[in-house]
């Protein structure tokens, strides 16, 4: 009965301990600490002209890893399995970097260059293939061509020329020297070119005072010239004649001499749209020529159209002032003749663009019978 009492006691007892603990105060989380401060951040503003440029040439800069080459320079990438190539695109480069003697393609796209010094080029011999598009390229040093004689491509689009650059190889195959500021064509700077193909020189700065007599004449293998976009208010003299394509949009010319395309042998593209050109300053046959297949005079002040070989395949004359079309005055022969069954001898005209100047439908019939060739006619 004893042991029955102390048992009980001893409960008691430490319930009555288990909620005295139970009472004491909990320890409290201390507080957190405030959240500190951020400093203001603070960016220099930079002139407009040094700001960077933002699309495509805003790329990080990181060195490409090892290369097998000993001479690739570190930041540009030697491809194992082409090493006559070095990749130095869209690395935020100011400078070229030094062109090992193996190499005959560079590949300098993309990047901030603004000057173009000899000294990379000492040991380039070999070089065949430049890009330079797309950079800051306001001068080129004299030197520099003189290290690369057997240079066959170069491209210097959307960079700040002022000028062609001088003393460029004479081997010289494609230039494109397209969006820059050139306004200046040094006398002779094509001069000895007798192999350059393409020359593209659209969206610069060029007027008939800057374009010489005998800018063009040498260049006797010229297949393309474009010249579009540029400030030039009469066609360029002296085309070398065996020309393919001639592009001169986007100009200001008001009139083409009479004879200006006698004589050109290949002859097939010609583009003058927008510019200032009307019935007045276009002789009344000086497109009949007989190789050529597309020709574009959209965007002028035409009212009439005119002449054309039957060898025309593509005709755009859209946004002109045209009221009427006569498919008898413009047929080549008789529409009662029998060339016109002959399909030798029938007028190849496939593609008609007449929108946006004063006529509306239907097609009249004499365009229809005279041009049994015609695909699609927009009016």
């Amino acid at each position: 009965m004893k042991a029955a009492v102390g048992l009980y006691s001893a409960l008691v007892l430490c319930l009555l301990m288990g909620a005295v603990f139970s009472q004491r105060p909990r320890p409290k989380k201390p507080p957190k600490p405030p959240k500190a401060t951020k400093r203001p951040s603070f960016k220099p503003s930079l002139p407009p002209d040094e700001l960077e440029p933002q699309e495509p040439t805003d790329f990080p800069s990181h060195p490409w890893p090892p290369s097998m080459f000993l001479d690739c320079p570190r930041e540009c990438f030697c491809p194992p399995s082409f090493p006559n190539a070095l990749y130095c695109e869209n690395r935020n480069l100011r400078t070229v970097p030094v062109i090992p003697s193996r190499v005959h393609y560079l590949y300098l796209q993309n990047n901030y260059i603004s000057v173009v010094t000899a000294e990379p080029f000492n040991n380039a011999t070999e070089l065949r293939w430049v890009n330079m598009a797309n950079n800051r390229i306001r001068k080129v040093d004299k030197q520099v061509f003189e290290k690369v004689p057997g240079l066959l491509f170069l491209y210097m689009e959307r960079n700040q020329l002022k000028e062609v650059p001088d003393d460029l190889p004479a081997g010289l195959e494609q230039l494109i020297l397209s969006h820059n500021q050139i306004s200046k064509i040094p006398s002779g700077a094509f001069g000895k070119m007798e192999h350059l193909a393409l020359l593209d020189l659209h969206h610069n700065k060029l007027s008939d005072s800057d374009v010489g007599k005998n800018t063009f004449k040498d260049m006797k293998n010229l297949v393309q010239l474009n010249l579009a976009h540029n400030i030039l208010k009469k066609m360029p003299a002296n085309i070398p004649n065996g020309i393919t394509q001639l592009f001169l949009d986007r100009n200001n010319i008001e009139d083409i001499p009479k004879d200006y395309f006698q004589g050109f042998s290949n002859l097939a593209f010609v583009r003058l749209n927008f510019n200032q050109l009307s019935d007045k300053g276009v002789p009344k046959a000086v497109f009949n020529v007989s190789t050529l297949l597309d020709l574009h005079l959209a965007h002028n002040q035409l009212t009439s159209v005119p002449l054309f070989n039957p060898q025309l395949e593509q005709l755009h004359l859209n946004h002109n002032s045209i009221e009427s079309i006569n498919g008898t005055q413009l047929c080549p022969f008789s529409l009662s003749s029998e060339s016109l069954t002959d399909e030798a001898l029938m007028p190849r005209l496939r593609y008609l663009r007449l929108d946006g100047n004063h006529l509306s439908p239907p097609v009249p019939l004499d365009v229809i019978m005279c041009f049994r060739h015609l695909k699609s006619i927009v009016i």
